[in-house]
């Protein structure tokens, strides 16, 4: 049985997919939900940090450069706490528990570790699609966390071969019926 879901997120179209995914499985099954966003310093989006030369000599600039990074570290994790709060206010406003983690790393161990420190029974994480010597060079989360995750994982791929119109309101899909 399903009852607790971790969900990975960030601000990709198919986190949103994922995130709406989880949701609605958590909703169908009485499930709690912890949504999960890695927060690593290699992530393009990161700030760059600060080179100082070995020669440097000025003890000013070199301070202005680490405060200048560490401002620009916290407008960074204050983004994805943002997102992770409203993200929390969309579950709780469909009657799901749910909580949210923002731990530091690699995103691929970070979320298989969340999921077994939570005990999680599911994983749903979305694919940014990357295949052949893109995704060796770039790595890719979605099949870090396949290989090593402590329970069942899904993934959610993003649509580019198909344009569904969009669902009528009284046409929701129903999460528990895709899994079939």
């Amino acid at each position: 049985m399903l009852n607790h879901i971790l969900v990975a997120v960030d601000k990709s179209a198919t986190s949103h997919q994922a995130f709406a995914t989880a949701l609605g499985l958590a909703q169908a099954l009485g499930a709690k939900l912890t949504l999960v966003h890695a927060l690593d310093v290699f992530d393009p989006a990161s700030p760059e940090r600060p080179t100082v030369p070995g020669d440097s000599y000025s003890v000013e600039l070199n301070n202005i450069l680490r405060e200048n990074y560490e401002h620009q570290w916290t407008e960074f994790v204050s983004q994805y706490d943002s997102l992770l709060q409203q993200k929390q206010k969309e579950a709780e406003a469909a009657g799901v528990v749910v909580s949210h983690l923002q731990p530091y790393g690699r995103p691929g161990p970070a979320i298989c570790k969340a999921a077994k420190n939570n005990r999680a029974d599911l994983i749903v994480v979305g694919s940014h699609g990357h295949s052949g010597l893109r995704e060796l060079i770039l790595g890719s989360v979605s099949n870090y966390i396949m290989h090593h995750a402590p329970c069942s994982v899904l993934v959610i791929h993003p649509d580019r071969h198909h344009h569904h119109p969009p669902l009528e309101e009284s046409a929701e899909p129903n999460p528990v019926e895709m899994l079939r």
